[in-house]
């Protein structure tokens, strides 16, 4: 026993040791050349500190978790929204659902501040804040027959609160799952390798469905190998589809795209979790996890140097071409979902709480998905920070500020402190197949540009236009498992509210209640985004700059309920694992809603560029980004929006802290008055591992749970 334990602190303190030396060196380097692989060492080190013992930390001692209470998985077991699904299926499916645009766009555009603001918030962030969050909302749901966020906010807050919280999730909702197709119609459009790679991934999840439901039930391995297979061999057809007389067939313009992606969420929505949802998502999380283990490998492999500063004039002087604002508040609202985010809330009290075996299981898949994301934004923020700073800036900046020539855009960005060439501009262009790089905002494209040249740094300078294609595709992928299972909690959430009014809605597996909620929520973002394909300046382009600081709202709401609820169960001494994050989250999120709403810089206000933009249509005027008068009207309008929804969104999120932060003081005093909508103890039947592998009691347990069942035949 002393030999394993002392092989174990050896191992934690490398461990410690490797994370060290890693912040050490990002923290200190200074005018010198410093590797990327030490931010991989940093992350790498403190996420698996954490998981080891914060997370297990809060799971056994905080939650308490029972492995012998039954999950509304077991208990309500129907097929179609309830269904204990093996806990690898549902780590890759919750992992596919919270992992969508924000890791991969969010750290390339933060960027613009350097590479080590981005790099602490995107790991102390997921630590303290986004991974404890996302694990303590799927236990609460879980204990609470897998109620939606916003329905928990109204049985454990009150209706006044709660009915505020259910208004601010749902609008937030809409708002991020027409983002999240805005970016997949963007990257798929034209695009027959990736239309066609992508489209592969639903007939091959209903095989797995259907193979792990009816065929071979229980055979994850056995399922997981033909997934796979099948899905490399969909990624390479894509390209030979791409080179042959079927492109036409798989180039689809974006009009063509959102209808697909309309009908898709629709489908994916009513049907059974078993036959497409959970399938494809834990299908695409093998690409997910491994394209980003590749990256990492290429990292420490070609061991490319971070190009970018450690800290540029941009994150003081607030005046950045790419986003406009400080560093404070701003570099967190960008990063959003790498290190915080309020859509995972969504998914730990949507899909996956009724969908979960064992509640011992809500460390691995709460907290490990969410560590499993910071990754994914810490290899994005590697890409942009390892190319060159010119092209970064040219990547990124708008054609307004930058022009349209490679001329213009060198020039500009000298003006900035940094150096590209016309010819560098065009050449990195050309290495990748494109006609042009300049103003490929979004920050997608960035990150391609990024995998490709630490790829090509491995496999050789002959095939970065195809990793650069291939990231493309791959953003998309990860896009898209984010939408599916987003729009089914949408269907939830809207279900959880028509169900206070008309009671059969509560059923949530209530057939007419099921078709005609994803209707409504599939209608309105898909509305949004029609017009913002057909509108460049309408539509969801109208909400996209509002989509950061709406999912940062929405991170304040869940952890004002998850401190409400640790401590109205009597958990009050450990109430500062929820508070610290929600004091800090709507400190900031607040501090930018005020500056989006009031602020004086026309860049960053929504009423000054209002004012703005009306006093050149007063003077006849066109500006940037318009092109005619009705574009000058259109940001007039947009902008009016923005504000008012700003202010509006901060004014219900204000409402629901107050109101949680009322009910928490009356219990401190007045215990006896509080209720909880827990629902009752009962005993699980089923017998499986917490983690990704079982420990040696799980095995015993398991062999003598089936000698048992053998027995019962």
């Amino acid at each position: 026993m002393r030999t394993a334990n002392a092989r174990t602190l050896v191992i934690w303190t490398l461990v410690a040791l490797v994370g060290a030396a890693g912040w050490t060196v990002l923290a200190l380097s200074r005018d010198e050349e410093v590797s990327a692989v030490w931010m991989v060492a940093a992350a790498l080190g403190s996420y698996a500190i954490a998981y080891r013992f914060y997370s297990k930390f809060i799971a056994y001692k905080v939650l308490r978790v029972d492995r012998t209470r039954a999950t509304p998985a077991e208990r309500l077991d129907n097929g179609i929204d309830y269904h204990p699904t093996d806990r690898r299926v549902l780590l890759g499916h919750h992992f596919a659902a919270i992992a969508g645009a924000g890791p991969l766009v969010g750290p390339v555009l933060a960027a613009q501040m350097g590479y080590l603001p981005g790099t602490i918030w995107i790991i102390v962030g997921v630590i303290f804040a986004g991974a404890v969050q996302d694990m303590v909302v799927l236990f609460f749901s879980t204990r609470r027959d897998g109620r939606s966020l916003g329905q928990m906010a109204r049985e454990e807050i009150g209706p006044f609160g709660g009915a505020a919280a259910l208004l601010a999730a749902f609008a937030i909702m809409i708002i991020l799952l027409g983002v999240l197709a805005l970016v997949i119609v963007n990257a798929l459009a034209e695009s027959p390798w990736g239309t066609f790679s992508i489209g592969m991934t639903i007939p091959i999840a209903l095989l797995m469905g259907f193979y792990l439901r009816v065929l071979r039930p229980g055979r994850v391995v056995e399922v997981s190998v033909i997934g796979v297979a099948l899905l490399l061999f969909a990624l390479i057809a894509g390209r030979w589809v791409a080179e042959s007389s079927w492109a036409e067939t798989f180039t689809l313009a974006p009009s063509t795209l959102v209808i697909w992606l309309v009908a898709y969420g629709f489908i994916a929505s009513i049907l059974p979790v078993w036959m497409l949802l959970a399938p494809r998502d834990y299908l695409s999380t093998f690409m997910k996890i491994g394209t980003i283990v590749l990256l990492a490998l290429g990292v420490i492999i070609a061991m490319p140097t971070l190009k970018m500063d450690a800290v540029t004039p941009f994150a003081s002087n607030g005046d950045g071409p790419v986003f406009a604002g400080s560093l404070f508040p701003f570099v967190f609202i960008t990063i959003a979902c790498g290190a915080l985010s309020g859509f995972h809330a969504l998914i730990s009290s949507g899909t996956t709480p009724k969908m979960i075996q064992k509640e011992t299981q809500v460390r691995m898949i709460g907290y490990g998905s969410m560590l499993m994301e910071s990754a994914v934004a810490v290899m994005a923020l590697v890409a942009a920070s390892i190319i060159d700073p010119g092209l970064y800036f040219a990547m990124n900046a708008p054609a307004g500020v930058i022009g349209t020539t490679v001329e213009s855009a060198s020039q500009a960005v000298a003006g900035w402190g940094y150096t590209i060439s016309p010819e560098d501009l065009a050449q990195a262009a050309k290495n990748v197949e494109e006609s042009s790089l300049l103003s490929r905002t979004g920050g997608a494209p960035t990150l391609a540009v990024g995998v490709s040249e630490i790829f090509a740094q491995v496999t050789g300078g002959g095939l970065r236009a195809f990793w650069y294609h291939f990231a493309i595709m791959f953003e998309a992928l990860f896009i898209l498992t984010a939408l599916d299972a987003g729009t089914r909690v949408g269907r939830f959430m809207l279900q959880d509210m028509l169900g206070n009014v008309y009671k059969p809605f509560k059923n949530i597996s209530w057939k007419p209640g099921l078709v005609i909620t994803s209707a409504i929520v599939c209608g309105l973002w898909g509305y949004f985004l029609w017009v913002g394909v057909h509108e460049p300046l309408g539509g969801i382009n109208q909400l996209f700059p509002v989509f950061g600081i709406s999912n940062q709202l929405l991170a304040a709401v869940a952890l004002a309920i998850c401190t409400t609820l640790l401590i109205k169960s009597g958990r009050l001494k450990w109430a500062w694992i929820t508070g610290i994050p929600l004091i800090w989250d709507a400190t900031v999120t607040l501090t930018a809603s005020y500056q989006k709403v009031f602020s004086s810089d026309p860049k960053v206000g929504f009423f000054k560029q209002r004012q703005v933009f009306q006093d050149a249509i007063d003077r006849g005027e066109v500006l940037a980004p318009a092109k005619t008068m009705d574009d000058m009207r259109t940001v007039v309008t947009n902008s009016t929006v923005d504000g008012v929804l700003t202010a509006i969104l901060a004014l219900l999120i204000i409402i629901v802290i107050a109101d949680a932060a009322r009910v928490c003081v009356r219990h401190i005093r007045r215990p006896a008055l509080s209720t909880l909508s827990e629902a009752p103890y009962v005993e699980s039947k089923i017998v499986a591992p917490a983690g990704l592998f079982p420990t040696q009691e799980e095995k015993e347990e398991a062999a003598h749970a089936a000698v048992g069942t053998a027995a019962d035949r």
